[in-house]
Formats: structure tokens, sequence, C-alpha cells
């Protein structure tokens, strides 16, 4: 079997796996939000799988699952930190969903989860294979702003987590740093970092496949679990104060407040 369907497939196994241990974690806390940390963690198991199985050029091997891993990571802790912290307190969106959604709904949902993590690494998988020696220079690129939107996303993290542990902030909106300037950096950084995969992958044999991360991960962020559940949850708490946030700032991409 060729490596580009063997590997996928048992990375597939992995993280389906990972997500029915995590689901009946989840049942047994009453917290369906942890399914967010070990989305996050996943793709280090990933990233691990295509590392010791892929047979491509090594160093561009190293470099893509490294990247893959330190996001992966970064991630991951930030909200073990969040989430984790409050391990018994489930977030607003998933009690939101606790009310539409039944037990085999939920478990459904995790699993989507865990065939996102293997569809999204799909750019790990054509880069690791490429046999190629040598990187180019789109490939410097690509790597280049995976890097910068790695270290945007954790700056946007660490924002807002630091405005939220201040006491005399409490009930506010955060407008802290990168959050002065749009409603949802962090979410700006994460579609960016996966227009940077792509650009990566273009230089391997099927990396136009890579496509497909930015578009759903654009498609979650603007239309399901992103922006519009964080918002809705954001005027459920904060009221007429988020409303002010949402007429003065961008929702997306960085830039000056409105008059």
């Amino acid at each position: 079997m060729s490596p580009y369907l063997y590997i996928p497939l048992i990375s597939l196994l992995a993280v389906c796996i990972i997500m029915t241990l995590v689901f009946l974690w989840a049942l047994k806390l009453k917290n369906y939000g942890i399914v967010d940390i070990f989305w996050a963690f996943n793709f280090l198991v990933i990233a691990s799988i295509i590392w010791l199985l892929s047979d491509g050029d090594a160093f561009r091997k190293t470099v893509v699952c490294a990247l893959a891993a330190l996001w992966s990571i970064r991630l991951g802790i930030y909200l073990l930190i969040r989430v984790g912290g409050h391990i018994h307190e489930e977030e607003g969106r998933y009690k939101q969903l606790r009310a539409e959604w039944n037990t085999p709904k939920f478990f459904a949902f995790f699993q989507m989860q865990a065939i996102s993590n293997v569809m999204l690494s799909i750019p790990f998988f054509v880069i690791a294979l490429n046999k190629e020696p040598g990187f180019s220079i789109i490939e410097c690129i690509g790597a280049t702003l995976w890097l910068i939107c790695i270290i945007g996303e954790g700056i946007s993290d660490w924002q807002l987590q630091y405005f939220k542990k201040q006491p005399e902030n409490k009930g506010k909106v955060c407008q802290y740093g990168l959050w002065n300037y749009s409603r949802h950096p962090n979410y700006f950084f994460q579609f960016s970092l996966w227009i940077s995969v792509l650009i990566f992958a273009l230089a391997s044999p099927y990396g136009w496949l890579a496509v497909i991360c930015p578009l759903s991960i654009g498609f979650l962020i603007f239309k399901v679990t992103g922006i519009p559940m964080t918002e809705e949850q954001a005027l459920r708490s904060k009221g007429e104060a988020y409303k002010e946030y949402q007429r003065t700032t961008c929702v997306f991409v960085p830039w000056f407040k409105k008059k």
C-alpha cells in the first residue's frame, strides 16, 4: 500500500481511538469542552507518526514535523491551562450545545474532530513524503510565515488570558494588545497559519491538496464553531459593551479602530 494511504489511515485510527477515550472521560466529567485540548494535541500524535513512517527527505520531514509539533504543543498547553483549569466547569458554547444535542450526536462530534485532525494534516503527509533534496524558496517562505503565525497566535492567546486574570477586568471586553485592533486576532493568525502551510506544501507533489486546510478552517471560523459561537456567547455575557466593541473593532484582520 502507498504511504500516501497507510500513514493517514494509521493516523486516523490513532486519533479516533484517542477521541473515543476522551469522549468517555468527558461523559464522566460532564464537560465536553475537553475535546478542544485533545484536538490540539492530536496533531503532535500525527506529526510523530509521520516522522517515524514517512520516507521523504530527512531535513524537510524534520522541519514540517517540528513546526506541526510546536504548534500542537503550544495550542494544546494553552487550552489545557484554559479548559483544564476549570475542568468541572463547561464552557458556555458547549453548555449551549448540550442543550441542543444528545449523547450520540456528541460522540459523532468527537469523531469528526478526529477526522478533521487527519484532513488538516494532509499537507504534513505530502511534504514529509517529498524525496526531493534541498529546500526551495517557496518552502522557506511558507516555513517562516508558519513560525510567525505560531508566535502571533501565542501572543493573542497570552494577552487574552492576562486580561482575564486581572480582577478589575471582570465582566469587561478585552481590548488589550492585539485585541484592540481585531475582535479575533487568535483566529486571524490561526487562519493565516494554514495559508502558510499551503504555501509550504505547494513545492511538493500533490501539494495543491493542502488547499483543503484554509478552506475548511475558514469555514469553521466564519460559519460554525469559531466567530459566530464566540460572539453569541460574548453578547450573552457582556451585552452592550460587546455591541460597542463590535461597532468599533474589525472582526478579523487587525486594523485601526472605527470612529
